[in-house]
């Protein structure tokens, strides 16, 4: 039976019900808690969160239970006692994550750090626990930072990323899949599976165009629509928004492709109580049951294949495979 370490302990693979792969409780930049506009305080941000989680727990009952996968990493915010309470407050399994959201975001500590540092640092968040909370880790998170080609920095992490999933059998998260051929290069160097590994963001509305997701398929990849809900018809829509018709005919168009269903993940990127920043209103992790699924359903997609996307491919992803 494979497991999958949620932070109140680890669980069979089989008890995750549909999963949210790639969203977050709260999640800022260095240095946001300086802000004196957005900064809420843990009571506000308890308040804004609990709500929408349990919402999700209460439509996850029709698929057994529900998952929600915080990806926010180190130096963003991630504040592992905080989502231990929230998923005994709410029966949400949450699933936390080691690694960083990209190297620009790494405080100057880590981002002067050797490979063989960083990859013992994830092992140790995996297989002990992140700080003194008890909680570990069950994925890790790594992407590409601003300007859209990966930094000698980013490769590093990728690198020591790697070494953790080969040693712990944790998955790989991608922040965006845009230079997908170095990051590529680099888990093969590595001699790391490719289905270990999920390239996220393929959908936002800045980077789809040079994202190759049918490529990175093909090379044994996983594939994360994961910015759903991130439309251009929202009141105050997000840069990185996209018309909701034109994201989905994408999702359909790929998953209609020989054996691309089996690769395929899907989530909101949603943020549950942003840290000192706005966030986009009216955009939570429970438009996957608002509003994508029915789509999809719309769109012809028997419950087979939505337990495939939400369910199955998501807990053999988040299995511990060592």
């Amino acid at each position: 039976m494979t497991r999958v370490n949620t932070v109140l302990g680890p669980i069979p693979a089989e008890e995750l019900g549909i999963v949210a792969v790639h969203e977050h409780i709260g999640y800022g930049m260095p240095g946001s808690e300086l802000d004196t506009t957005w900064w809420k305080s843990p009571e506000e941000r308890y308040e804004e969160t609990v709500p929408k989680l349990r919402a999700f727990h209460e439509y996850a009952r029709e698929y057994g239970g529900g998952t929600f996968v915080d990806v926010t990493g180190i130096c963003n915010g991630r504040d592992v006692d905080y989502y231990r309470s929230l998923s005994a407050k709410t029966g949400v399994h949450i699933v936390a994550c080691t690694g960083f959201v990209g190297g620009d975001t790494a405080l100057p500590f880590f981002a002067r750090a050797s490979v063989d540092y960083l990859a013992r640092h994830f092992v140790h968040e995996i297989t002990t626990g992140i700080g003194g909370t008890g909680g570990r880790a069950g994925v890790i998170k790594v992407g590409v930072s601003r300007g859209g080609r990966m930094t000698e920095l980013d490769k590093r992490i990728y690198r020591a990323a790697a070494r953790a999933s080969k040693a712990t059998g944790a998955g790989i998260l991608t922040h965006l899949a845009i230079d997908a051929e170095n990051a590529i290069a680099i888990f093969d160097e590595e001699g790391l599976p490719l289905d270990r590994v999920l390239f996220g963001h393929v959908d936002d509305g800045v980077n789809a165009g040079r994202t190759r997701d049918t490529w990175i398929a093909d090379q044994g990849g996983r594939i994360g629509f994961d910015t759903f809900g991130y439309e251009t018809e929202l009141p105050d829509p997000p840069f990185w928004a996209r018309p909701r018709r034109e994201r989905l005919d994408h999702f359909l168009r790929f998953i209609g492709g020989e054996g691309r269903l089996e690769r395929v993940l899907a989530s909101a990127d949603a943020n549950c109580s942003p840290l000192g920043w706005p966030g986009v209103q009216g955009h939570t992790v429970n438009y996957i049951f608002e509003d994508l699924i029915p789509d999809l359903r719309a769109a012809g997609l028997d419950e087979a294949a939505i337990r495939t996307i939400f369910v199955d491919n998501p807990a053999d992803f988040l299995s511990l495979k060592n």
